[in-house]
């Protein structure tokens, strides 16, 4: 963490000490604000997210026990806060449909990984926005923050069967979508070479 040390910053942040609380929120700053952009409808909603996650953390930095990372331990408080958000913003009364337990063999994605070399984080992230809040919410604990259907389950409240629906939504629809993007335009007309 450039000038201190990870537990200088710890400690400093138990102590209320406010210039090493701003040094760990500029510190985590952009890589958080990623993770709120993948759950929030818009820009504003994010940083509110992320002021949100920040004020948790340092509420809760004294429960930290330093088994395991800091910086997962500050991204799982994160996620939290994000999932706390989207379930405030009407999640069970939208989404609360119920799917079979196992998916049919032939209806699993197959990866594009052409379309996703050739594709900028900007518009893939704005293809997560687009998705439905139920999918995009399991697409984002699955894929980046690496939770199981089973974990999922448990934090949002539905079954397994349910949440591999939603990836599988998720996955489909950003494939249709990658594969619209690769036939619409050649590569250097997307890029503006």
């Amino acid at each position: 963490m450039s000038f201190y040390s990870e537990q200088e910053v710890i400690q400093g942040c138990r102590e209320n000490n406010r210039d090493l609380q701003k040094h760990l929120y500029r510190h985590y700053y952009s890589l958080f604000l990623k993770i709120c952009v993948r759950y929030a409808k818009n820009m504003e909603d994010a940083e509110q997210l992320l002021n949100d996650g920040f004020l948790k953390i340092f509420k809760n930095i004294n429960s930290f026990k330093h088994s395991g990372s800091f910086e997962g331990w500050m991204k799982r408080i994160l996620v939290h806060v994000c999932l706390d958000y989207l379930k405030s913003k009407q999640l069970k009364e939208s989404q609360q449909v119920c799917f079979p337990e196992t998916i049919p063999e032939h209806l699993t994605c197959s990866d594009s990984l052409e379309a996703l070399k050739q594709l900028e984080f900007k518009e893939l992230l704005g293809m997560i926005q687009e998705l439905p809040l139920m999918s995009k919410t399991v697409f984002n604990l699955y894929v980046f923050e690496g939770y199981s259907h089973k974990e999922i389950g448990k934090m949002l409240k539905i079954n397994e069967g349910t949440s591999s629906w939603h990836l599988y939504h998720a996955r489909n629809t950003l494939q249709k979508k990658l594969k619209s993007i690769n036939t619409e335009k050649p590569i250097y007309e997307r890029r503006g070479i």
